[in-house]
């Protein structure tokens, strides 16, 4: 199979798809791996150490889209790359469709199969190629949080751990899944006062047994929720469903009751986000103010720590890449049930539920499809 890794042109995206390790094991299978030059300088890879790997470099990101049978990213596919996609042609990437109408119509149009890192999803109901960004995010969100709670940066001038005679900040984690509990483990280890709520009594018991004595836990409802973001000084965001649009558990009215110069982190962004007034932002602009509360919603935010985060990804994915490369993507999907849940969009069909849900397409089951 023809592989093509892309250089990744989303703003400040610097992570790439396919480090030179994977390169190297692609090409031992007889592969081709054609690689955009540049592709991986921001995450610390030269082309030289591409090259030496066994790839051909290409100077043209329209290069490599054009031939190869399947792409490998790391964002989905943004604007000036929907004509780039082809029918027949597989990509696999982060997608998060149900926040985008108009790359959902873009793909379904360009006739791609659609396979999403994020909704890959194993029996026991993990995630594993949205895990490790999950952490990665999950432990952002504080340092973040915590850098914008500065009085430079309009926050209220309060130290996240506080100091003897001091009370510490108080962070509100929304979301016990893997970014809340990284979040909380961060927050917790710079001492501040954490508390998480969830859904899952289950979980929420699961986290009392992991989580250090600073963190309080608390079952979600409308309630709790208003109450904990009176005391509030950052709040996460760090809800999922899976594929699916994000909840807005958080109103337009409820920033009201917030402490002006409070923070807000919204790790769901991806997915729509879980707090009303939340909108996309970049690493450039990372931050606006709504009522008082700023906001910080970048959409990727793990791109801000590009080595961590393309090491960490990579790790997962590669597995399921050379699976694809090696079978096809038809019989790699029927061979493994996780993989199959990654199918998004078949040759201009939307077969992802939630996805149709979302923005009331038509769903075709994926099994009709295969073969």
């Amino acid at each position: 199979m023809i592989v093509g890794v892309p250089r990744e042109i989303k703003t400040a995206e610097n992570r790439v798809a396919l480090v030179p390790a994977g390169v190297e094991s692609l090409v031992g299978d007889s592969h081709t791996v054609l690689v955009e030059q540049g592709a991986g300088l921001g995450s610390g890879f030269s082309d030289e150490a591409y090259r030496a790997s066994g790839a051909a470099l290409l100077p043209r990101a329209g290069d490599v889209w054009s031939k190869a049978e399947m792409v490998v990213k790391v964002k989905e596919p943004i604007e000036p790359e929907w004509p780039c996609m082809r029918k027949g042609q597989v990509v696999f990437t982060y997608f998060h469709f149900a926040a985008s109408e108009a790359l959902t119509q873009a793909v379904v149009k360009s006739g791609i199969t659609a396979i999403a890192y994020e909704t890959v999803q194993l029996n026991s109901g993990e995630l594993p190629l949205l895990t490790p960004m999950s952490e990665v995010a999950g432990r952002m969100a504080v340092q973040e949080g915590a850098k914008y709670l500065e009085k430079v940066y309009g926050g209220s001038g309060i130290l996240l751990g506080g100091v003897p005679g001091v009370l510490p900040a108080e962070v509100l984690i929304l979301g016990g899944g893997v970014v809340g509990a990284n979040a909380a483990k961060m927050a917790a280890g710079l001492a501040a006062h954490v508390t998480l709520l969830d859904l899952s009594l289950d979980r929420l018991r699961y986290l009392a047994d992991v989580l250090p004595p600073n963190v309080d836990l608390l079952y979600s409802n409308r309630h709790n929720l208003l109450d904990q973001l009176r005391k509030a000084d950052v709040v996460i965001g760090a809800v999922l469903l899976p594929g699916a649009k994000a909840p807005k558990l958080v109103r337009r009215e409820d920033l009201k009751v917030m402490k002006p110069g409070s923070v807000i982190v919204d790790v769901a962004v991806d997915q729509g986000g879980c707090i009303e007034t939340t909108k996309p932002t970049t690493h450039e602009n990372p931050t606006y103010t709504v009522d008082g509360i700023i906001h910080y919603a970048v959409a990727n935010m793990p791109g801000g720590v590009p080595r961590t985060s393309t090491l960490a990804l990579t790790n997962a994915t590669f597995p399921y890449a050379k699976r694809l490369a090696r079978n096809g993507w038809r019989q790699a999907c029927r061979d493994d049930a996780a993989l199959f849940l990654g199918l998004n969009v078949i040759e201009g069909k939307i077969v992802y539920p939630a996805v149709a849900e979302a923005f009331g397409l038509p769903h075709t089951d994926p099994r009709t499809l295969l073969g």
